[in-house]
């Protein structure tokens, strides 16, 4: 096959994956090439991806959306962080916040200071400390970049939405901005005899659909990647065990908190999502410990509102394709891999993806390097994301079920497991640096499932003992004056972007 360029983006697939493909090629390439996107509306979405992390909003900003617009139209809210409960041992909990706890001093974490004083005698959590914590305890919610004058970050958030309504919203913004949406099925997909790259996609109304470049947002079928070009699939299930969930809308909780919460169960853990006009739930699980029609019933037992529907199961195997691109086709979205939404990554993984993409999109047909660039790339972020997922099942005191005794008990990536000794001895995280997690988030899993450092950075040994009391109790002093200064979750919604099916 000749050497040439790339005029045409053909996107086989919508959702939200796809959508955030178009909406980013188009504002970011739109003058430099012509953009197709295929799908039709016979063809379901999973969208149980409601709930993002803060880099969503990195997204948001590059594609000049209107933030309270956007919160608005997709009925959406605001999320400090997720909230994790029976998962260490049953009848605990803590919250994996988007910020960090208290603030550092001289260079040390201030989690150093915090064990430093536990192990003087001190009962007060590491979220005793948080920004975070208080203002989930509250039900509170507004923009602040900095608490006072001091060198404290002020609220991290991301949002929950209403994945469908995202899409659509997307859509629109894509149209606008020169995509083509065609409806259609693919019957059939041509490739180049030379080369392997594809050609053309046929719909099942007989239209034929050439491209320069082809992105596979088909989801779990992977209709061009995986079946066409045959990628192979990497299985992580013997480290991430659940194959399956069910998800359910209920109505609208009373009070919006600014959190998601993942509540472990006998087999899995169940989710819940506050939009504004109603309430996300999902129960993801291992079909092996439990059967559907029991993990359905778990499902409803845990809600906290009446349900507006029935459950139905859906079918997963946690892993990534064994390349992210290949030929001319790069797989956005459930086509690439599926890691459970347990840290509301899917979302990410899709715009990051995307970034990648845009920032390696070769000029040609020749882009053998590019895309060994971005596989490489793809897969280390995929692996790490994997690593964080593990800790969350195999670091537990749980042994109340089959399901849990596995999971405490399973070897686990070797990466992992010199994360949580390292911290175990030193208080001290094993951060890669190019982690989607930060280190905050490592040391608040960490705790919040058990691991308790023996030891703290000798460097937190600079304070008197007075020295650290007072620096405690004035990082406790300054988040309480400053969640004391903010609305209430509702109340900012209401004055900003009030949703008009909620109201």
């Amino acid at each position: 096959m000749s050497n040439t360029n790339v005029q045409k983006l053909v996107i086989v697939g919508g959702g939200t994956a796809g959508w955030i493909t178009a909406a980013a090629f188009s504002r970011l390439m739109g003058r430099t090439l012509s953009i197709e996107l295929v799908e039709s509306d016979a063809i379901g979405t999973v969208g149980v991806g409601e709930a993002t992390i803060p880099q969503i909003i990195r997204l948001n900003r590059i594609l000049g959306l209107d933030e309270h617009d956007f919160v608005k139209r997709t009925n959406g809210t605001f999320k400090l962080g997720i909230e994790f409960v029976d998962w260490g041992d049953v009848g605990t909990r803590y919250l994996h916040t988007f910020g960090d706890a208290g603030m550092n001093l001289a260079s040390v974490p201030f989690h150093h200071y915090w064990k430093r004083a536990e192990a003087s005698g001190s009962r007060h959590s590491l979220w005793h400390y948080s920004l975070h914590q208080l203002a989930a305890n509250h039900a509170k919610f507004g923009k602040l970049d900095r608490v006072g004058n001091t060198s404290m970050t002020g609220l991290a958030y991301a949002y929950h939405f209403d994945a469908s309504l995202y899409a659509a919203y997307l859509r629109a913004f894509s149209e606008q901005k020169g995509v083509t949406r065609t409806e259609g099925i693919v019957q059939s997909v041509a490739r180049d005899g030379e080369s392997g790259d594809i050609t053309s996609i046929t719909l099942d109304n007989g239209r034929e659909i050439a491209g320069d470049f082809f992105i596979d947002c088909t989801g779990f079928r992977a209709l061009l990647l995986g079946q066409e070009l045959g990628v192979g699939y990497q299985d992580w299930s013997k480290w991430l065990p659940c194959d399956s969930a069910q998800a359910v809308p209920s109505e609208r909780l009373e009070t919006l908190v600014p959190f998601t919460r993942a509540t472990a169960k006998t087999a899995g853990w169940q989710w819940r999502i506050p939009l504004q006009h109603r309430t996300g739930n999902g129960h993801v699980y291992c079909s092996d410990f439990i059967s559907d029609e029991e993990a359905g019933e778990t499902l409803l037992a845990g809600l906290d509102t009446k349900p507006l529907a029935d459950p139905r199961p859906i079918r997963f195997t946690t892993g990534r394709r064994e390349q992210f691109w290949s030929n001319n086709c790069a797989a956005i979205g459930l086509s690439s891999g599926f890691l459970e939404p347990l840290e509301s990554t899917s979302i990410h993984l899709i715009q990051s993806h995307v970034s990648r993409l845009l920032q390696l999109f070769p000029a040609s047909n020749r882009s053998d390097v590019e895309r060994a660039e971005y596989n490489r790339r793809c897969e280390a972020e995929f692996e790490q994301i994997r690593d964080f997922l593990i800790l969350h099942y195999h670091q537990t005191n749980r042994e109340d079920s089959e399901f849990w005794r596995y999971c405490r008990n399973m070897d686990v990536p070797d990466s992992l497991t010199h994360k949580q000794e390292l911290f175990a001895s030193s208080g001290r995280v094993g951060r890669d640096a190019d982690d989607l997690f930060r280190e905050a988030s490592w040391v608040q899993v960490m705790l919040g499932q058990g691991v308790t450092p023996q030891s703290h950075d000798a460097m937190a040994n600079g304070l008197s003992d007075a020295q650290l009391s007072e620096f405690l109790g004035n990082v406790r002093t300054l988040i309480e004056r400053a969640v004391g200064t903010l609305p209430t979750h509702e109340q900012y919604l209401k004055q900003n972007c009030a949703a008009a099916e909620a109201a």
